[in-house]
């Protein structure tokens, strides 16, 4: 399988959208939210491309400190099930990662189900440290965590 990572564009959306309902259950973001992340000046969403269709993606958002450092947020990683477990999550993270580099990002962000071992195991792999329980993050008795990494 030759895997390209694109940036991803508001034409992507329903390929986006249809991952993202396969990846998540209630707590999917919608197409319009998702058409949003893709439309945001301070967001950078990259899609991985197996021959010539949207296997994977990922939206990451750079918030600009006033006092502090740029930090990126990682908003969704998403990789189609029948895709999973080939190294596509952790070549896009890598991506981003490489890209809030390039803007002067410091730290990246993100936040995962509490219960989502797989995710949890890859972030960890990837250098994310455990930093905050999210009570209730993902909805009533459905927690999350804040997983933080310095980018060097």
């Amino acid at each position: 399988m030759k895997l390209r990572v694109k940036s991803a564009s508001v034409t992507d959306l329903q390929r986006l959208y249809e991952i993202e309902k396969e990846c998540f259950s209630s707590e999917a973001f919608s197409m319009e939210q998702l058409a949003f992340l893709l439309e945001n000046p301070s967001s950078i969403s990259l899609i991985a491309l197996a021959d010539k269709e949207i296997v994977g993606f990922i939206i990451g958002i750079v918030r600009e400190g006033l006092k502090t450092e740029n930090v990126g947020h990682v908003f969704t990683l998403d990789v189609a099930e029948k895709y999973r477990r080939k190294g596509i999550a952790l070549r896009l993270l890598k991506e981003l990662e490489k890209k809030f580099k390039e803007k002067n990002v410091k730290e990246s962000i993100l936040e995962v189900k509490l219960d989502n071992e797989a995710a949890k195991k890859l972030y960890k792999k990837f250098g994310y440290k455990e930093i905050l329980c999210l009570k209730d993050y993902y909805g009533e008795g459905v927690h999350g965590l804040r997983l933080r990494k310095v980018l060097k």
